[in-house]
């Protein structure tokens, strides 16, 4: 595996994102208290509306940059010439489609903001919305190429760059004019900044491939729709589970409930952003290293990364719970908080949903994903229609626990059985005890951390008193999984006697 690489995209990234999500909170204090927390929510709400739009590019990303792996590795720069350019004529496609549908969006935009009352206009704001993502289209097949030859530091850097020009830009307008119109117009503009970028960095280091005249054969082009296919439905499931619950809770309770409670998820995704940021880089380069056939070494991978995905998962998870209401009176003001069973049950969705990441890295990087293709849509259907019938009954809580229930009946279960059945060749069953195990141990542990929690009147001495108690307890799973996985235990005393091995040569030659 090539681990310069690996640690490159993954520095690259993880710095960048901690830098972005403290410009993000400032940016939505900043909305907040110029615009209105009702501006907050129908962001939100056109954030989960435009996740439904962007189905329309069907997963052909994934499946074509999964396409280019053996050409690449192989050095056949004609086959990869001619996806790229394939690439270029779907994403036009796929542009105007959601350009298109979004249009037909607008005559029903007030019924899904339930209690709409703010100075904006509804229609024209989301127009902007709209312009700000399908920009994104004119240089996606130049993202993805790049990506593919492992370079997902240059791509993340470019994105990176764009969205600090855009959010500072966006802390001026709400500052001066206080205007939520501003505000998406500096949306647009962080497109245009990265496809710029994008664009010289193509054509200085990936200008041949245009210059080469080659054509797909039969073989690869049935390759790509059928992983295009499954794709697609995957793409349908994962928008039916992560954007239906801000949809159903705008739409059934009220916009300004929503604001509320994206200030929460909007804490919880940036740093789950941050922490999948360990995975999504290393794709491309397992994707390189699964075109072999050693199911050994495959294996010996998944066991490493999924130590490390729940030892992530369980210190940032129990810290997120400790000291999420602080966080929120702190990044956002006072009377913003939610219930604690609201948080709890965050916690517990966005934890569940985090120990999959090490399956999906394996999973897309094998081209697994078309083997489980119709799991998406029926866990698409039944978590609306467990988030309909929960929301009358339980409000937010309702939709959240719809959402756990989805992901711990289906998706772990099905997506470690086709990565291990196809993937890796052997049988699930130790996993799924393992797996279980080890989400049981969570639950554990935040319960214990629910009862440590200590009230404090002063915010910030409570932050650092509950955070250290998270802390303290999240030891002891970390130390279970240590000894239980092998070869999480292997690998890290190895780059740790590694580290220790540097920091003595540095020390001797200093």
């Amino acid at each position: 595996m090539d681990k310069r690489k690996s640690i490159q995209n993954i520095v690259t990234a993880i710095f960048f994102k901690i830098i972005l999500l403290a410009l993000t909170i400032f940016t939505r204090r900043f909305l907040i208290k110029y615009v209105g927390n009702e501006a907050n929510g129908v962001f939100s709400l056109y954030t989960s509306i435009i996740g439904f739009l962007a189905i329309a590019d069907l997963g052909i990303g994934t499946a074509i940059t999964f396409s280019m792996y053996r050409p690449i590795v192989e050095g056949d720069n004609y086959k990869v010439s001619a996806l790229y350019k394939l690439f270029i004529k779907v994403y036009r496609i796929i542009g105007a489609i959601i350009l298109v549908a979004g249009l037909c969006i607008l005559p029903v935009l007030p019924y899904l903001a339930k209690d709409y009352n703010a100075s904006f206009n509804l229609y024209y704001t989301f127009l902007l919305m709209l312009a700000s993502v399908v920009v994104t289209y004119f240089f996606s097949a130049k993202t993805s190429l790049i990506n593919a030859y492992k370079n997902n530091y240059i791509t993340t850097t470019f994105n990176s760059v764009a969205i600090l020009i855009s959010n500072v830009l966006q802390l001026l307008v709400l500052y001066l004019f206080k205007s939520f119109e501003l505000y998406l117009i500096c949306k647009i503009i962080a497109g245009l900044i990265e496809w710029i970028l994008t664009d010289i960095y193509f054509r200085k280091h990936h200008k041949k491939l245009l210059d080469l005249s080659a054509k797909l054969d039969d073989g690869t082009k049935r390759e790509v729709m059928q992983k295009t296919k499954a794709m697609f439905m995957h793409k349908i499931g994962s928008l039916l589970v992560n954007t239906s619950d801000s949809i159903i809770i705008s739409a059934f309770i009220s916009v300004v409930i929503l604001g509320k409670y994206s200030n929460y998820t909007t804490i919880v995704v940036s740093m789950n952003s941050v922490l999948t940021l360990v995975f999504i880089p290393l794709t491309s380069v397992i994707g390189h290293l699964c075109v072999g056939d050693n199911n050994n070494l495959k294996l010996k991978y998944f066991n490493f990364f999924y130590g490390i995905n729940f030892v992530i998962g369980i210190i940032f998870y129990l810290g997120y719970y400790a000291v999420i209401d602080d966080v929120i009176t702190i990044c956002f003001g006072e009377g913003l908080e939610l219930s604690k069973d609201i948080s709890i049950v965050i916690t517990i969705n966005y934890f569940i949903q985090f120990m999959r990441q090490s399956v999906l890295t394996f999973r897309d990087a094998t081209g697994t994903f078309y083997n489980d293709r119709y799991k998406p849509i029926v866990e698409g259907i039944i978590n609306i229609i467990l988030s309909i019938s929960l929301v009358y009954v339980c409000g937010v809580t309702g939709v959240i626990i719809a959402t756990i229930i989805t992901n711990l009946l289906i998706c772990h279960t099905v997506e470690p059985y086709v990565l291990f059945k196809d993937g890796l060749e052997m049988s699930p069953k130790k996993y799924y005890l393992e797996n279980y195990f080890f989400i049981i141990i969570f639950g554990i542990a935040l319960t214990a951390l629910h009862f440590a929690h200590i009230d404090i009147a002063n915010v910030w001495l409570s932050f650092v008193v509950n955070g250290f108690i998270a802390v303290g307890i999240s030891i002891i799973p970390v130390i279970i999984m240590f000894i239980y996985n092998k070869d999480f235990r292997t690998e890290t005393n190895t780059i740790i006697r590694k580290l220790l091995v540097k920091i003595k040569i540095i020390k001797t030659t200093n």
